[in-house]
């Protein structure tokens, strides 16, 4: 590993992981903008990632040499940019800009440029993914080798360009690209299995070339087992399967797809808050 990783043991891990659970919960309710069930489920393993894995500066953003990570499930973003913030990549102070009018700080990553450690604008899913392909590309035929990660949501693989990119990244033996799935059962409008059945994920995958793995996407433990195997492969992509709950973290939001779009009013602020040990 390089020395740009920042190791964390996964006591400190958890800590970071629920004070970011804080934050995203109070600018949620603050901001009036939506997905922190979506949050929550994936952000453990941003933590994991931005911590653990990716091989990055956070003082040099734009560093050829750097990891490659993306977005894929964009609606995801108000918990990575609090994720990059912890991470050093910009002062925190500007999240306070998050939600307001003409701020780069909303829903979705914005265009690179905007703010430091975005990759891609990644509003509409499905396309992140391929994204991050072209990337792992580049590096090869540039001869850097840095390593490329998207991060997709399940109902993202509903998208036929998701499975596109599927079938290529095996045939140019992607084996610097690693996708993780926040596989947390749910999309917009109902349950990921009643509205388009992806079972069996696992041998999907499996049958396009990729190495596959499937773990539970909230434990670090296995987080670091499935990582360290990726990076072991060397003749085809690989494939984390992370299985999660929607709002984890929050019992009377776990596992409830209400809160892809609402708001907590007052007192369910509050009893989030206490919940995660914090105050309003």
């Amino acid at each position: 590993m390089s020395s740009l990783l920042k190791q964390k043991s996964f006591k400190e891990l958890k800590k970071i992981a629920n004070q970011l659970r804080i934050k995203i919960i109070k600018t949620g309710a603050n901001s009036k903008i939506p997905h922190i069930g979506s949050c929550l489920s994936c952000l453990d393993l941003l933590v994991y990632i931005y911590w653990n894995e990716l091989e990055i500066d956070p003082l040099k953003p734009n560093d050829i040499k750097r990891d490659r990570f993306l977005l894929s499930k964009g609606h995801g973003a108000p918990a990575l940019f609090q994720v990059l913030a912890e991470r050093g990549f910009f002062e925190k102070e500007r999240l306070l800009e998050f939600g307001q009018p003409g701020s780069a700080f909303h829903e979705h990553p914005p265009k690179p440029g905007l703010i430091p450690g975005i990759e891609a604008a990644t509003g509409s899913l499905g396309h992140g993914f391929s994204m991050a392909l072209g990337m792992a590309v580049s590096s090869k035929i540039n001869q850097k080798m840095f390593r490329c990660y998207a991060m997709l949501s399940d109902g993202e693989c509903n998208e036929g360009s998701i499975w596109e990119a599927a079938l290529l990244a095996p045939t140019l033996k992607l084996h610097n690209l690693t996708v993780i799935i926040d596989f947390n059962k749910w999309q917009a409008t109902g349950r990921s299995e009643e509205i388009m059945s992806l079972q069996p994920l696992n041998l999907k995958w499996e049958a396009f070339g990729w190495h596959v793995q499937e773990i539970n996407g909230h434990n670090f433990n296995e987080m670091e087992e499935a990582f360290n195997n990726a990076r072991k492969i060397k003749n085809k992509p690989s494939v984390i399967i992370a299985n999660t709950i929607k709002g984890k973290g929050v019992s009377f939001m776990e596992d409830d797809n209400n809160w892809h779009y609402r708001i907590p009013n007052s007192e369910e602020l509050k009893l989030a808050l206490e919940e995660l040990g914090s105050a309003l």
